[in-house]
Parts: C-alpha cells; structure tokens; sequence
C-alpha cells in the first residue's frame, strides 16, 4: 500500500501534467504581417465576384476572330478560326464548359476535337472521348502531347462537360530563359485529372514541347479544329498568393505576453 506521501507527490506530478494543457502552451508567431484577405463572394451560379464573365450565353463581345463562331441556344459554337480573349491572363482559374457534337461522327482525333489554349500556347485538349480510342496523351484532358488525364470522365456527346482548371504561368529571365516551369491542376466533371501537372513547354503537333519567352498575361484561345463543339458558362479569375511582409523573426510568446525567440536545435 502506497503511503500518503506516495500519493501526495502522485498527486501534484497528475496536477503538473494537467496543467501542461495546449492552452498554457507557448504560441508560434511566424513574423509575417498579412495583408487582409480580399473578400468575394459566390453567387448562386457558382461564379465568385471578382470573376471575369467571358461568355454568359448571350454574345461573344470578350472574344476576337469570333466572327464566323455563332451562339445557337446559350452556347457558343466552334465556327471557322480559333476565337481569343479580347483581355489577357497570366495565373488564373477557368470554368469551362463543353458539348460534343451530336450526332457523333468520325472518330480518334477527328471526332468533337477543340482545345483550350492557356496564354494562346498551352493546350489542354477538348475531344469526344467517350467511346472513342485515340492515342493516350491527345484525349480529353490531355496536356497536348505531354500527358494523359489521371481518367477518362467523358459524358456521352450532347451532355455537359466542366474543366476547372488552375494555372501557373511561367517565369522568364530577362535573357528569355526559363525561370519557372507552367504548372496545371484540372478537374473534368468534378474529378481529379491533372494535380500540378509540370509542362514542358508548349503544346505543337509537329516538333517537341519547348519554352520561348513571352508576356505574362497572353489571351485565352478556343481552337477550331473542323468541329462544331458548344462551349457556354465560362468565366477566369486572376490568382495570386496571400501578401505579406516579414516584419521580424519568428518566435514565441507565453501566455502572460512574454515573447522570446525561436532557439535553434
């Protein structure tokens, strides 16, 4: 049997644990001072405030050389040369949405194809591939010529697709070498088929991808590739980082306000 003062001293040492609570815990401060985080909001057709509307059924007044694309029941429709961006983009995040020709016709590249260029250069690609075999990394979702989609989320042809897509537009030195790659995360009706994807440059058919330095913000571009593909609800808004500045070193205050630095292991 334990004596009591055995159990005294169990009993302060039960205390002193107790005490050592994440409340009275020291609190890490990073030294940074943020900036305030913009705030939006998100209507109920899903389109944040700070958005730019590139096409809301109605007219094709933000695009160029889109003269001969017509819009047909709320949706712009793929007509005789690729359509551009009157305004330019650099990192950003676009909703999109597509409709394969019906009836379906043709087949590997030469059914539903389009594309949606990034900054006029990179192309993640728009085809029908429901039911339709086509080499791996030119099917929809595929950066061009660089990699597959993690899956094929096609609907059948006449049905809606969505392309949420976030960008990170390269870097370049003033030499015009590459500073950072482009990075691309995309969804395809709501599933997972790019996860900051690295390019490797653009997207040609012909040669292999490679960088050449360009401005910072370049167009949006809708390809015409023969097919009369819908596209409608498609919006961008520009991304960027929180800001903020380090104003002092991390370190660590107590709960009575005492502040000390971080020791070094």
């Amino acid at each position: 049997m334990k004596s009591v003062v055995q159990l005294a001293c169990l009993s302060v040492a039960f205390a002193a644990v107790i005490n050592q609570s994440p409340s009275s815990a020291d609190e890490y401060l990073n030294g940074i001072k943020w900036e305030p985080t913009p705030i939006i909001t998100v209507g109920d057709n899903g389109v944040p405030s700070d958005a730019v509307v590139l096409f809301d059924g109605s007219d094709l007044s933000a695009w160029e050389n889109a003269d001969n694309w017509t819009v047909d029941e709320g949706a712009m429709v793929s007509g005789k040369g690729d359509a551009r961006t009157k305004e330019s983009f650099g990192d950003c995040q676009l909703h999109i949405e597509w409709s394969a020709p019906t009836p379906a016709t043709g087949s590997g590249q030469g059914r539903g194809n389009s594309g949606i260029f990034l900054m006029n250069t990179y192309e993640i690609q728009v085809l029908d591939s429901y039911e339709n075999e086509t080499y791996f990394d030119g099917q929809a979702g595929a950066i061009y010529k660089q990699t597959p989609p993690q899956v094929n989320a096609m609907r059948p042809p006449g049905q809606w697709n969505v392309y949420d897509i976030i960008w990170t537009a390269p870097r370049f030195h003033e030499d015009g070498s590459l500073n950072s790659p482009a990075f691309i995360t995309a969804l395809h009706n709501g599933a997972l088929i790019l996860n900051h994807f690295e390019l490797k440059g653009d997207t040609p058919f012909v040669r292999p991808p490679k960088y050449s330095q360009h401005a910072d913000r370049l167009p949006i571009r809708l390809q015409d590739h023969g097919n009369p593909v819908r596209f409608r609800n498609i919006w961008i808004r520009e991304t960027k980082p929180a800001q903020g500045e380090q104003v002092r070193e991390p370190f660590l205050r107590d709960d009575k306000g005492e502040e000390r630095p971080i020791e070094s292991e």
